[in-house]
């Protein structure tokens, strides 16, 4: 049996606190006395993160990519129920209800968090109206994103669906540091191999990796290992069926690559 390793938490600074999306634009004076309660975690990609740790602690992410998933050990197969990035939380369901949640939690890369205790953070928000007012648009972002999925999952066939999470995950991706005129060339997702994609869109393997392949012919995309190299983002656009465009994907031809 592998070993929890949620292991070896420091002490957050309040410049950790303040990076989180959640606390950001809350005063410095709320944000240096939250600072005391977090700790600063850091999970490598492989690690085995029990949920029982879900009862006992509310997390942020800082930097790095993790999954959370649910399996059927009868059959083997796995589905992805979300896919957390720099500024979003876990878990807002037992955070609210106060109910274990089984799922299996997986960083896909190394992932650097903020974790408080459940009962403080239900504190803050039942205490502080400024922060209920900073937390509540953000839960009603993540509904709103669920309510996407189940739709998409319903209404839109696999190559709709996966052009959606393709398109979807180079919004989300913030970690570029370099100059703003390669921006676009910098949308790294690291991990998302044919069977992640699968999970993510509800599919199987064989089935992404026969839509990327067609991609690939097509021009496309490239397909390197666990990397995708966008090289017609207008084509994968109008794959999506959006009826608006992404807000920070509104890309012009200038920029013929971006790297997934």
């Amino acid at each position: 049996m592998p070993q929890d390793k949620s292991h070896l938490p420091q002490k957050a600074s309040p410049v950790l606190v303040k990076q989180a999306t959640l606390f950001s634009d809350l005063p410095t004076k709320l944000i240096e006395d939250f600072q005391q309660e977090f700790q600063f975690n850091e999970w490598q990609k492989g690690d085995y993160i029990t949920s029982d740790i879900l009862t006992k602690r509310f997390f942020v992410v800082i930097e790095g990519q993790v999954e959370i998933k649910q399996g059927n050990p009868e059959t083997g197969r796995e589905a992805t129920l979300e896919m957390l990035y720099a500024g979003d939380c876990f878990d807002l369901m037992v955070l609210l209800d106060d109910q274990p949640h089984n799922v299996i939690i997986s960083p896909l890369t190394t992932v650097k968090l903020l974790s408080v205790r459940l009962a403080t953070m239900r504190h803050w928000l039942w205490t502080y109206p400024e922060f209920n007012q900073q937390f509540m648009p953000y839960l009603a972002k993540k509904m709103r994103e669920k309510e996407q999925q189940v739709c998409s999952l319903v209404l839109h066939d696999v190559t709709t669906r996966l052009s959606r999470i393709i398109l979807e995950h180079i919004n989300k991706i913030k970690f570029y540091s370099g100059t703003k005129e390669a921006e676009h060339q910098h949308h790294l997702v690291n991990g998302l191999s044919d069977e992640t994609l699968a999970r993510m869109t509800g599919s199987v393997r064989q089935v992404i990796n026969k839509q990327l392949q067609h991609w690939k012919q097509a021009g496309i995309l490239d397909k390197k290992r666990n990397q995708l190299i966008i090289k017609d983002l207008e084509a994968l656009e109008k794959a999506a069926k959006y009826t608006q465009d992404l807000p920070d994907i509104a890309w012009s031809n200038t920029h013929p690559q971006t790297k997934v």
